[in-house]
């Protein structure tokens, strides 16, 4: 539990936000954290976890991407890495271990995505990605050619930038008001099923 921000009671929350949160928990089996953390302010839920959806699920939107669920997972990692947040790092580690089944890679990726088992598509990904969070102001046309390269067009790169802002911001919310992940995902994806 947060020390800073009590988390609501979810039967405290408007109808729309417990429905959602409801199927969350029908789904994985418990309340993430930050689903309540960011629920204090309903307003402010339903404008990022919309935003969230957008970018991370575009086929809910009816809009087609060459970003796997992996992919994005991914990101999410490198990103909540460089900034050190734990809540994401561990919630969306355990997400790109059961995308990518690769139950090393989410490790790997949070502490040196430079020395991950990922592919040339990706590492040229989060190259991108490091450089949108380090240096945004100095992007060119040059640092969308290695991403073109491995077939990845501009709107894909459009997701990748705006993915990493999205959690850039996010990092910040859950560790200034110390939102920590739940001890469920820490197990997630980290043995094969019926291992």
């Amino acid at each position: 539990m947060s020390e800073r921000y009590p988390y609501p009671e979810i039967h405290t929350l408007p109808a729309d936000i417990q429905e959602k949160i409801l199927a969350v928990q029908d789904k994985l089996g418990f309340v993430p954290n930050v689903f309540l953390g960011l629920a204090r302010r309903p307003a402010e839920w339903r404008a990022f976890f919309a935003y969230h959806d957008a970018l991370m699920e575009p086929e809910s939107c009816g809009r087609a991407s060459r970003l796997t669920k992996g992919d994005r997972e991914m990101i999410v990692v490198a990103v909540s890495s460089a900034n050190g947040c734990m809540n994401c790092v561990v919630m969306h580690g355990a997400a790109l271990r059961l995308y990518e089944k690769k139950p090393l890679v989410a490790d790997q990726v949070a502490v040196n995505w430079r020395k991950a088992d990922i592919s040339p598509r990706q590492r040229a990904m989060l190259e991108f990605v490091a450089k949108v969070i380090e240096r945004s102001n100095a992007l060119t046309d040059e640092d969308f050619a290695p991403l073109h390269q491995h077939g990845l067009d501009d709107e894909d790169i459009w997701d990748i930038a705006n993915i990493t802002a999205l959690y850039c911001m996010a990092n910040r919310t859950a560790n200034f008001a110390n939102v920590l992940p739940n001890p469920q995902y820490y197990l997630m994806g980290r043995v094969p099923r019926g291992s």
